[in-house]
């Protein structure tokens, strides 16, 4: 009997862990039944010396036979990540999924028979297979599921579309990034190698263009694939890239892969789109440099920030000159990052203010508003300055409420001395709306609204909220700036 251990109440209120690994390599290819007890396993793993961790009590707490139960670990023992002792009783071990995927695994040469046959003839004699590249083969169809046909094919694809010879790594590559997008079945390959064929005649005109003369490789038929469908370029707009790419420097298909991912990426999908772009690049370099100087930030590279903000401020509408007076309003409010000056101007755009003097003309009510809450809060005698909740709070009584101004001063005077005036103002404000009132001669015949003396020590939930304030609020927490 061991020494110490966890009590049954213990281990019923802790947690079993799973890897992530399992999660992402193992379960979505399982079935059910054997991801089922592969956790309870683990779980039972928690308190491996109990009296009823056996066999027979595993079966029955599942409500499978027990030959099942050693069918689903014999499954989990050929994935590597558990061990069958056939001791008197038969004893599991669990191996930890990390070491599972790096261990050299042995599979039973029957299995792979007809693939490994089938393999060498993709070569034509051209090399032999060797046991280390079998392996990878196994390993690979083993970890992604793919069918062995599958990859059968995609390995006579790689020979085919190139004329020196072919490496594995090379046919894992091309078989791992399809295996990624779920590719992984005969029927799936048959597809993406009948879209990449159908392509063959632009990437043809493409490989001419410049200069090059041989069959294009899988990876190339993939590109253009992806530039043409997912993309959405004409040929036109590639092939002009690509000779301005060969007149300039070296052309390579990588190079154009990154020019036409970030032409699309900024929604630039045409040659004069393009070409506009690239002859006032440096105009929108300068006018980053220019926001981060108003903004007091820093970026030794400004291509991003071209790339994510400027060039999307700028097809939204708004010019330079708005732009910086944009950076400077957000500067002075204490916004100094260029993820909050989007927002600015995701706010702005939403209130169809793209010119300098629109700009100006809203700027100009908003500080004329926090002059009036201002003058509000000197005569409370609060020294503190203008916030959001004021703001939201003023806008609310005037704008949903329809408070008249006159109204609003004379509920000024009456907070005027309490102990939390802005408090009781909202408060005043609220029950004159609710009953109303839009004259001071209407809330002078109004009985005054008696509130309790806040006590010091009150808490932010003893705090009274109209629907919206309480909606101001929120909002506000969902503007601050992290």
């Amino acid at each position: 009997m061991a020494f110490c251990k966890y009590s049954t109440e213990y281990i019923e209120s802790s947690k079993t862990e799973i890897d992530n690994i399992f999660i992402y390599d193992y379960l979505p290819f399982a079935q059910g039944e054997f991801v089922k007890v592969y956790i309870y396993g683990l779980y039972r793993c928690n308190n491996s010396s109990a009296f009823d961790n056996t066999l027979e009590n595993f079966a029955k707490q599942l409500n499978m036979s027990e030959e099942d139960v050693l069918g689903a670990f014999e499954f989990w023992q050929d994935q590597g990540l558990v061990q069958i002792f056939k001791t008197i009783p038969v004893e599991v071990r669990y191996i930890p999924p990390q070491n599972a995927r790096n261990s050299i695994k042995l599979y039973k040469p029957e299995k792979y028979q007809v693939f490994n046959m089938r393999a060498q003839e993709i070569f034509e004699g051209k090399r032999d297979i060797s046991k280390t590249e079998y392996g990878e083969y196994y390993d690979f169809i083993e970890r992604y599921h793919m069918e062995q046909e599958a990859l059968l094919m995609i390995m006579k694809y790689c020979v085919d579309s190139k004329a020196s010879g072919v490496g594995y790594n090379y046919i894992l590559t091309v078989a791992r990034n399809w295996a990624n997008e779920g590719i992984i079945t005969v029927n799936a390959v048959e597809d993406r190698l009948e879209a990449l064929e159908s392509k063959s005649p632009e990437l043809d005109t493409l490989l001419t263009s410049v200069g090059i003369k041989r069959r294009a490789y899988v990876e190339e038929r993939a590109l253009m694939n992806k530039w043409l469908n997912d993309y959405g370029f004409n040929l036109d707009v590639i092939l002009h890239l690509a000779k301005d790419m060969k007149k300039k420097s070296r052309f390579s298909f990588e190079k154009l892969d990154m020019q036409l991912t970030k032409y699309y990426r900024m929604k630039l999908l045409t040659i004069s789109e393009i070409e506009d772009f690239e002859d006032n690049k440096n105009k929108l370099y300068d006018l980053a440099k220019e926001i981060n100087k108003t903004l007091g930030i820093y970026y030794e590279s400004l291509e991003s920030e071209v790339e994510n903000y400027i060039m999307i401020w700028n097809n939204m509408g708004f010019d330079k000159e708005v732009l910086l007076e944009i950076a400077f309003y957000c500067f002075k409010n204490g916004i100094k990052k260029l993820e909050g000056m989007n927002k600015s101007v995701n706010k702005f755009y939403k209130l169809g203010i793209l010119t300098k003097e629109a700009l100006n003309q809203h700027l100009n009510s908003v500080f004329k508003v926090d002059e009036e809450i201002q003058s509000i809060l000197i005569t409370f005698g609060l020294s503190r300055g203008v916030n959001f909740i004021d703001r939201e709070n003023y806008k609310t009584w005037t704008e949903s409420w329809k408070m008249p101004s006159e109204l609003i001063s004379y509920g000024v005077s009456l907070a005027k001395g309490k102990e939390n005036p802005m408090k009781y103002l909202s408060r005043v404000l609220s029950d004159w709306h609710t009953k109303g009132i839009i004259s001071v001669e209407e809330a002078k015949k109004t009985t005054p609204l008696e509130t309790n003396a806040p006590s010091k020590k009150q808490n932010f939930t003893g705090r009274s909220y109209t629907r919206e304030q309480m909606n101001a609020l929120f909002q506000s927490i969902d503007d601050i700036e992290i």
